[in-house]
């Protein structure tokens, strides 16, 4: 599903990334461990669209997204790929159903059609109690689970999560990371997870280790 084949990247003389290969099949759940400065969200960044490698070649379901126009690149993330981060980056001044909502409304879905979606995540998440409710009338652990929401409404072909219980206390953490399989097991969703968490790592299909830039184990 996911095919990544000599990804290199430097800043200035500083070399991040030195010819990373990998692949990922469909409803893997995958983590991505090491140091400090390893390279591993310079890799998730490049493997989620958001920067360009220096060479070598992408493929996400059949489809390299650097070979797509600016307006094409941006439809593809929007619709194939989902991003949940440390701090979930929800909205403020909208509600959990609101937040959830936005990728779909950029996709060109209507507000009713994505609140119809967003309810059901909210239901299978335990949440749909909190659908009106705002980021900061939530635990952390809620808002999280809301950005694992927003990261599903449109279907991703693969989610990639950067460090997502790291904001977390050890209970809610536990439950993030068996909702990452539950949410595999119900939709064949497929995770890559650069993680410290010796305990999400484990739990993983595979764990990838890199170190200065190279994966080392697979």
């Amino acid at each position: 599903m996911l095919q990544a084949k000599g990804i290199t990247k430097s800043y200035g003389d500083l070399k991040i990334l030195k010819g990373i290969d990998l692949e990922i099949q469909t409803g893997e759940v995958v983590s991505i461990v090491g140091s400090s400065g390893a390279g591993k969200t310079t890799l998730l960044q490049i493997l989620g669209t958001l920067d360009n490698p220096d060479q070598g070649t992408l493929e996400i379901d059949g489809i390299n997204p650097f070979k797509l126009s600016s307006k094409q690149l941006s439809h593809f993330r929007n619709t194939s790929i989902g991003f949940i981060f440390q701090f979930h980056q929800l909205l403020p001044e909208f509600s959990a159903i609101e937040n959830i909502a936005l990728p779909a409304l950029i996709k060109g879905s209507s507000m009713k059609e994505a609140k119809v979606e967003g309810m059901k995540l909210l239901e299978m998440l335990g949440l749909e109690s909190r659908a009106n409710h705002k980021p900061n009338e939530l635990s952390g652990g809620e808002q999280q689970r809301i950005a694992v929401a927003r990261s599903l409404i449109n279907k991703p072909k693969v989610v990639y999560a950067d460090e997502p219980s790291g904001n977390l206390d050890s209970k809610n953490s536990e439950e993030l990371h068996q909702l990452f399989f539950d949410l595999r097991d119900a939709f064949n969703q497929t995770f890559i997870i650069v993680t410290h968490n010796n305990d999400l790592a484990k739990m993983t299909d595979r764990t990838l280790r890199m170190s200065d830039g190279a994966i080392i184990s697979n």
